[in-house]
């Protein structure tokens, strides 16, 4: 999969792993791959625990919180620019010129989006890819597939995926070595942010199944800008650390 990951996507993959939440089956999303699925997400799993988690648990405990929030700040940042193309792509105008004046002012003021002054100035963040434009324009999601060191995905959103890679500012990084580290610190900065969410892990008699319908109510949530009949299983007060 390379480095090219892109945070929103690595964010909600591992929360899929770590986090339970009670939600109904995605039957409009067939799952004709389960078996091969399955094993893909239980090496997931144990790479999760092997070496993502320790990593994150342990930038947690040395890196003090305002340099880990200014970390945090300035990825949020960079996802910008992509949501803003696939805005417009989308027909919401309104929102593309608001998360350009977003970016613009924290980019600036917010001394390259370590702070986010833009909030302050009531210009909401807003989060849109190329598997969201898919889904607007009409796509269907086609087959469920569960993605090594990544997770959950569907057919439409893997194609989407690709093009989200094309559009994050850190694949320009240059020389490779510090493309690289950036990416690792992006990468572990959106496991820091799962390691709350683990509070929230009940029994489960499949953990398979809660993951993968979780991450599938999460994307038509995201598709229908919340008109669904479902919650975001994200937005709930106990997601907040």
């Amino acid at each position: 999969m390379g480095i090219e990951i892109k945070r929103v996507w690595l964010r909600w993959t591992l929360t899929c792993v770590v986090l339970v939440v009670p939600v109904a089956a995605a039957a409009e999303t067939p799952d004709n791959w389960e078996g091969l699925n399955r094993k893909i997400f239980s090496f997931n799993d144990f790479f999760d625990r092997l070496f993502l988690k320790p990593i994150a648990k342990t930038y947690k405990n040395v890196v003090p919180v305002p340099v880990r929030n200014g970390v945090s700040n300035v990825f949020d940042n960079l996802d910008t620019p992509g949501t803003v193309i696939n805005q417009f792509l989308q027909g919401k105008p309104k929102e593309g010129f608001s998360d350009t004046s977003r970016f613009l002012v924290n980019s600036t003021l917010g001394i390259g989006g370590i702070f986010d002054v833009a909030s302050r100035m009531g210009l909401a963040k807003h989060q849109e890819d190329f598997g969201q434009t898919f889904g607007v324009w009409g796509a269907g999601s086609g087959n469920h597939v569960m993605i090594p060191f990544r997770g959950s995905s569907t057919v439409r959103d893997t194609f989407g995926m690709v093009l989200d890679a094309f559009t994050n500012p850190l694949r320009f990084v240059s020389p490779a070595e510090a493309q690289y580290s950036a990416m690792g610190l992006y990468i572990t900065d959106a496991r820091v942010e799962l390691l709350t969410a683990e509070s929230l892990m009940g029994e489960s008699g499949d953990a398979y199944l809660f993951q993968r319908d979780a991450f599938l109510q999460r994307r038509e949530y995201l598709i229908f800008d919340g008109n669904v009949e479902t919650e975001d299983p994200f937005l709930t007060d106990d997601w907040e650390e």
